[in-house]
């Protein structure tokens, strides 16, 4: 009888993806997936170690699930992802419900250590090199059928002196565009309406490779795609947001008028001492030129508040830039110290609780921007793609081409016919409740 197997998934899309490669391996080897984890032999853990809250979430993981194992229900636990590989030596030390614990260089050997670890009573530990890491492979899609998320690189190269990621990930390597579109293919085939095309640094895509950003081609072949219909773009830096690439995306029907472009802040010096680069004239000239080419344009960016040295004037001009631009979608986080990053040994350091309020003061402003969106929204028609039926509301609710999945908001609709999921209808909107909308299917 074959071993069962689940997954629990964390952290950013990037990650999913890897566990959805995995997940394909494992019923490759004849291992049964199951979707309840906690029903199954062996749970996997595919961690994130990012910043310190998805740390605690995924150790809170761990130890939920090392609850189970005590009790029989589950044999054995296994730990993949960035925690996994940030944290050997303290995992295996920290952690002793782990029976095998996998760094990202070494999750092609997760079939053969699961089947070992049912023969031997110690601890299997594994730590392949990060490039290593495949990028690309069947998947086994965890996301609703008709989308999924398109990785189209891996590593970083930016070195933001907050981020961990270049030491988790390792060096930026994109994967030839060829593998890219006969998987994006693949998936269409399959079902696959929307892409959402993923990387650490979207933009610096092919630079590797072609010596030269290739986003744009990219998109271009993308596009001709038959059977999909939305193509969106997500972790575009501004310093490589070019002409090319704005017109690509505007003049491409099937890329959606929807870009993530994640600034973190708008006060040139903080920018400096994050490793970044620009300044708040700079970006706002890029809002301005970005929303002059895509005039249906809706931004989307995330910010750090309290970095190490953030004045109070620093954090107002970063108010003022945001009340200025109007940027639409907007996800803010307190500055988290990661040991190992340059930022942790600034000097400077801002305590949490100053970090914490100034994110919230973000946020409640924002609401305003968003509330201003959402005023502009009532009694148009937008094309909403169907996520499921809520049974408290009574209604459908799905998402705009407007709305990226998991971090934007939702359009609840009712229907007078019965829909599926994936289905793509259009919604008058009537009526907006925080980052949400509402309306009747037309």
């Amino acid at each position: 009888m074959a071993i069962t197997v689940g997954m629990i998934s964390l952290g950013c899309p990037k990650n999913q993806v890897d566990a959805e490669i995995m997940l394909a391996d494992l019923k490759k080897s004849g291992f049964e997936l199951v979707g309840d984890a906690a029903l199954a032999e062996v749970v996997v853990i595919n961690t994130c170690g990012f910043i310190e809250s998805a740390k605690n979430e995924s150790i809170e993981q761990i130890l939920e699930m090392g609850l189970l194992k005590k009790e029989g229900r589950i044999k054995k636990i296994v730990v993949t992802g960035c925690l996994a590989e940030r944290y050997r030596d303290e995992l295996a030390r920290e952690i002793p419900e782990a029976d095998i614990i996998l760094g990202i260089g070494s999750n092609s050997k997760l079939c053969e250590a699961i089947k070992n670890s049912f023969e031997q009573e110690e601890p299997i530990c594994s730590y392949g090199e990060k490039e290593a890491l495949a990028l690309e492979g069947d998947r086994v899609l965890t996301t609703l059928p008709f989308y999924a998320y398109l990785k189209i690189a891996e590593g970083c190269d930016n070195c933001c002196t907050y981020c961990a990621i270049p030491e988790i990930r390792g060096r930026f390597r994109s994967r030839e565009i060829e593998s890219i579109v006969a998987e994006a293919k693949s998936l269409a085939a399959a079902g696959v309406r929307e892409l959402v095309v993923v990387a650490q640094d979207t933009t610096r895509y092919g630079l590797d490779l072609y010596k030269k950003p290739m986003l744009p081609e990219l998109l271009r072949r993308l596009n001709e795609i038959e059977g999909i219909k939305w193509i969106r773009v997500l972790y575009a830096y501004p310093e490589m947001v070019t002409d090319e690439l704005l017109d690509a995306i505007a003049s491409l029907d099937k890329v959606v008028k929807y870009i993530d472009l994640p600034i973190q802040h708008a006060n040139g010096e903080v920018l400096r001492r994050m490793n970044r680069r620009g300044n708040r004239e700079e970006l706002t000239a890029l809002v301005k030129k970005m929303r002059e080419k895509i005039p249906e344009l809706v931004l989307r960016t995330t910010l750090i508040t309290g970095f190490p040295g953030e004045s109070e004037e620093q954090f107002c001009e970063l108010c003022e830039f945001l009340k200025e631009n109007k940027i639409e979608r907007v996800g803010c986080f307190a500055y988290s110290r990661e040991e190992g990053t340059v930022a942790a040994d600034f000097e400077d350091q801002i305590d949490s609780e100053t970090a914490e309020r100034r994110a919230e003061i973000i946020m409640t402003a924002q609401q305003r921007v968003v509330d201003e969106y959402n005023e502009k929204m009532l009694g148009q028609t937008v094309e909403v793609v169907v996520e499921g039926f809520d049974r408290y509301g009574e209604c459908y609710f799905g998402r705009s081409k407007y709305d990226a999945p998991d971090i934007d908001g939702k359009v609840f609709f009712a229907s007078d016919k019965p829909l599926g999921i994936g289905d793509f209808v259009n919604v008058e909107i009537v009526e907006a409740m925080d980052y949400d909308l509402m309306g009747q299917r037309v």
